[in-house]
């Protein structure tokens, strides 16, 4: 085994969806080299990086030759057609590695959209620190199917990123069973506390690190029902970045502006600027650290969440722009010794709606971003005089020490087991009704789906056959007859044949794995509700018995 340095104190983490689809990212190249840069400086110097939306070896290969000083070890990881645009960065070395695609993936059919032909999954590596057998990390890296349907109750969409949370989850208990410290960073295409959010957490023994600092953070933007529910007033940009981590969608990046403030950048051009007290309506946290603790009792300790903040947001120094259409998610894991002692209660986070409004933020002056215009300052200087707008007061977050103190004892408390509950107890027993509804309304459209798909083959057979049967009787001198006949009976021929394909392969395995993701939670509920005994049974909701006969 090779020399490894001393055991860790901390663990700095990165995670960064690097928006580099070749041939459709503007400036890929360009940005994605001072990604690198920006990492080979970075300060706390990151130990292990996760990189999203990395689809070439160019720009992979660009980012490791600059940070091979801090991060000699790298990983880029491929799948499917297209490639899964997977990497990851570390300090220490990786013992293992594996790409496990999801069984859940996007469709075929819709190719202008892409995911299933990435091959969306979870890149997996097995990264050790030390040299005992539980000085292990598993990160696992992922890029989930994105909600182009805006994750509406009829989102055909959503089951996906359903399944594939479920799957995440079931990576990260295996991994935490196995006594090793436990990551998932990416871009999951979620917001918090969604379902999707709470398959996670609930099913694999993981934090999400932004919440164990920010517990009273959006649960999305402002618009969407489960924030407008808590009838806070909009964020303004510096309060959606400190207090709410929304990594995705503010006015401080410069691909979220309109065309005409983006011709304000470029080369040779003054750096455009933007008030933190704008409001930010839209920004939103899609970008994630979870964390596990480690194996407390052979460590003697385990791993809690020191600090966590919205990174990498600077701009390129020569064309202006933000380095990706999402800024980066940053932590710092440290390593808390254990002592069987009461842990002091958490500290309760304040109710930002109870705060004085009126108070003066923080930041002063103006952080990058498009310039607001006069009328609009006027509007948002009133709004933010009345209080219409959550603004940054003087301690928006507990101090260090204060975190210290109050919450690392009750961080490792948390991951101790309980004789009397299960992970699974975490999940509100709704929570899988809701999944099964998902699972049947998309079985039943991908039913319909091959029903249609099937009959239009059988219908391109019937054509292709009468139009050659036509070419046989179309009378001599009419060339362009037959011309036209033998053309539609090829054309139909072919689309019928790749619907018929499609049927046949695709819908066909698709079913088979939403069968499964069922029967799993099927089977989970069967735990919960008979409290851990037995699996699923014929009568209890579980579905027809499989026979597999040898």
């Amino acid at each position: 085994m090779q020399d490894l340095p001393d055991l860790p104190d901390e663990i700095n983490l990165v995670t960064l969806n690097c928006w580099g689809l070749k041939y459709i990212s503007k400036l890929r190249r360009e940005r994605l080299a001072e990604i690198g840069r920006q990492l080979s400086i970075a300060s706390p110097q990151p130990h292990i990086v996760a990189l999203q939306e990395c689809w070439t070896q160019e720009d992979y290969q660009s980012i490791r030759r600059q940070t091979r000083f801090i991060l000699p070890y790298g990983k880029f990881y491929h799948s499917a057609a297209l490639g899964g645009g997977l990497a990851i960065l570390s300090r220490w070395p990786i013992e293992e590695s594996s790409m496990h695609r999801y069984p859940l993936n996007g469709r075929p059919t819709a190719f202008w959209r892409g995911d299933w032909y990435v091959g969306k999954g979870v890149a997996c590596a097995r990264i050790r620190y030390g040299p005992t057998p539980k000085h292990i990390i598993e990160v696992f890296n992922t890029h989930t199917h994105a909600p182009y349907e805006g994750g509406k109750p009829n989102d055909s969409y959503l089951c996906h990123r359903t399944a594939q949370s479920w799957e995440m989850a079931k990576l990260l208990r295996g991994a935490a069973e196995r006594g090793h410290l436990v990551l998932a960073m990416g871009d999951f295409n979620m917001i918090p506390m969604s379902l999707e959010h709470q398959l996670v957490t609930s099913l694999a023994p993981v934090r999400d690190v932004w919440r164990v600092v920010h517990p009273d953070s959006s649960l999305g933007p402002s618009h969407h029902p489960a924030e407008e529910a808590r009838r806070r007033p909009i964020p303004t940009a510096e309060f959606n970045i400190q207090e709410n981590g929304a990594a995705s969608d503010g006015p401080y990046n410069t691909w979220r502006w309109t065309k005409s403030q983006r011709r304000l950048l470029g080369l040779g051009e003054p750096p455009v600027t933007i008030s933190p007290d704008t409001p930010d309506p839209l920004g939103k946290r899609l970008d994630y650290i979870f964390a596990g603790s480690g194996d407390i009792q052979a460590l003697g300790g385990g791993w809690v969440v020191k600090h966590v903040n919205v990174g990498m947001m600077m701009r390129h120094p020569e064309l202006g722009c933000s380095l990706s259409d999402h800024f980066a998610v940053e932590a710092t894991l440290a390593f808390h010794p254990f002592r069987q002692s009461r842990p002091s209660p958490p500290p309760q986070p304040e109710s930002h709606s109870n705060r004085d409004s009126s108070a003066a933020p923080t930041a002063a002056g103006t952080h990058d971003g498009a310039a607001p215009t006069t009328s609009e300052k006027s509007t948002t200087d009133s709004a933010l005089h009345n209080g219409a707008y959550l603004q940054l007061q003087q301690s928006p977050t507990p101090s260090f020490a204060h975190l210290a103190e109050t919450t690392y004892p009750s961080q490792l408390t948390s991951f101790l087991p309980s004789p009397s509950s299960s992970p699974a107890e975490t999940l509100p027993s709704t929570a899988y009704e809701t999944i099964l509804s998902l699972i049947r309304t998309y079985t039943a459209r991908e039913e319909r789906q091959l029903a249609w798909r099937a009959r239009h083959f059988l219908a391109s057979l019937l054509v292709a056959a009468a139009c050659l049967v036509g070419v046989w009787f179309t009378p001599c001198g009419r060339n362009y007859v037959s011309f036209i006949l033998t053309l539609v009976s090829t054309l139909s021929l072919a689309a019928g044949t790749v619907d018929g394909l499609m049927a046949l392969l695709f819908f066909r395995s698709e079913l088979k794995a939403l069968r499964e993701f069922e029967w799993e939670v099927r089977n989970a509920r069967g735990l919960l509700f008979r409290g851990g005994g037995g699996g699923a049974r014929e009568g209890d909701g579980a579905g027809d018995w499989d026979w597999d006969w040898d």
